[in-house]
């Protein structure tokens, strides 16, 4: 009974320490924030900034409440998520299996790489003017350009994660009788998620920011629109309330994609010491 109560007791003991470590770390991380928040705040107010172009960090949380409270804000947010999802999701159902086809393909990965390595070096905001041309200021050509920006990390990371599969893994399997088919899905692929994973972490940042680029061109609803569109007529409260949202947004994908990456991935973190 003694030494269950005393294990116990080591339990709780353990327990408040990585609380306190939690609180610490999270404490560290907004001190940075909170400095960047006082400093937009103050600044404007006592003269150093043109509050007519960088407005306190209030009134910018004021105009967002505020589009919140009239609803305006909904139809930005939900054009803008539909063309991120699409996009990503585009881009997604390309880059994963022709990544996988490539890397699992030697003679295609050396014949294909330089000339993939040369397309995921154009950047999506170069070929602005090309997507306008061919397919108009629509829907066609702001999906495009998140598609475009989406593709290359999943596809490059996908590559070559599975090029760099462990060779020892797929040798024992071949040696066990498994199939070429069977190896690729039951160790290549899942050798490679670790560093697949990252590339499509890297894409979803990737969506917001280049259609946000896009909708400032040619949009009639979107986040991006309604920054471009606050600058015009000068509400740069508004403006900036776009900008913070946008930063939110950001955020909140990033919170989610590393909690999913530390619940796919624990025993990766684990070997990292973390």
């Amino acid at each position: 009974m003694g030494l269950f109560l005393f294990k116990k007791g080591e339990k709780q003991v353990e327990g408040i320490e990585r609380s306190k470590k939690t609180i610490g770390s999270t404490i560290r991380k907004l001190i940075p924030i909170l400095i960047f928040v006082g400093l937009w705040e103050l600044l404007p107010r006592i003269g150093v900034l043109k509050a007519f172009l960088i407005p306190p960090f209030s009134e910018a949380i004021k105009a967002l409440v505020q589009m919140i409270v009239t609803g305006e804000i909904v139809k930005h947010i939900t054009w803008s998520m539909y063309r991120a999802f699409l996009g990503f999701g585009l881009a997604f159902l390309i880059a994963i299996p022709l990544g996988i086809a490539i890397g699992w393909n030697k003679k295609a990965r050396e014949y294909l790489s330089s000339f993939l390595t040369l397309l995921g070096n154009v950047s999506p905001i170069a070929l602005f003017p090309f997507f306008i041309i061919v397919f108009g200021i629509g829907e066609v050509s702001k999906v495009g350009i998140v598609f475009w920006g989406c593709l290359w990390p999943m596809l490059m990371n996908t590559i070559s994660g599975v090029s760099h599969a462990d060779a020892l893994l797929i040798k024992a399997a071949r040696t066990m009788g498994a199939s070429r088919t069977k190896v690729l899905f039951e160790v290549v692929i899942p050798n490679a998620l670790p560093e697949i994973y990252p590339g499509i972490k890297l894409s979803v940042s990737n969506s917001i920011l280049m259609l946000c680029a896009g909708e400032m061109l040619g949009a009639t609803a979107g986040l991006g629109y309604l920054i471009s569109y606050s600058q015009q007529i000068f509400e740069m409260s508004k403006m900036y309330a776009a900008i913070i949202l946008i930063a939110l947004i950001g955020l909140l994908f990033t919170v989610i994609l590393n909690a999913i990456e530390k619940k796919l991935f624990v025993w990766k973190l684990n070997e990292a010491g973390k």
